[in-house]
């Protein structure tokens, strides 16, 4: 089945459909959200990509991040993505948006308007192996000294919300 991406503007207004890989490969901004699932100790749940994953295989990354279906809400998109790669669903709140663009080795270009979304969960999640290789607990703190110590295993896009958005990310409060 032929995924599409939802092309939009800088303002987040949709121009149009496009089958994901002609989007990559064309580096064109579409929308697409990343999940951050913290626990009552302020950990957040990291991921590590799957081996047969497209691009960034075995990478580490946010606890869940894909892109939203045409007509899906934010918030629609990322509990469907949390319960597809995670295997399980929590209340999240959208936090803020921001675009970036990351190119990488296999010609292709993340070029995205990011909704980031925020959300806590205590259980440990059920991972599907299709998607996720593993996943860990680390604090806000943690994560960025191993980025800056180790960033050749995080995710462009991760290392870029990161840096750009840490003080919103551990300032938020439900």
């Amino acid at each position: 089945m032929e995924e599409h991406v939802v092309l939009v503007d800088e303002k987040d207004n949709p121009i149009g459909l496009m089958e994901k890989m002609e989007a990559h490969e064309k580096a064109l901004l579409h929308r697409a959200f990343s999940v951050f699932i913290f626990n009552k100790k302020g950990e957040l749940m990291l991921q590590q990509r799957a081996a047969s994953k497209y691009h960034s295989p075995l990478l580490w990354t946010n606890t869940c991040c894909s892109h939203q279906r045409d007509g899906e809400s934010n918030i629609e998109a990322g509990k469907r993505r949390l319960q597809e790669e995670m295997g399980f669903v929590t209340e999240i709140a959208e936090v803020f948006s921001f675009i970036y663009k990351a190119p990488f080795d296999n010609g292709l270009t993340e070029h995205e308007l990011d909704h980031v979304m925020i959300g806590y969960y205590e259980a440990a999640p059920d991972v599907n192996k299709e998607e996720v290789t593993s996943y860990k607990w680390m604090t806000l703190m943690d994560v960025k000294k191993d980025i800056e110590q180790h960033p050749q295993i995080y995710t462009a896009w991760f290392k870029i919300i990161f840096k750009e958005s840490y003080d919103r990310i551990i300032n938020f409060k439900p």
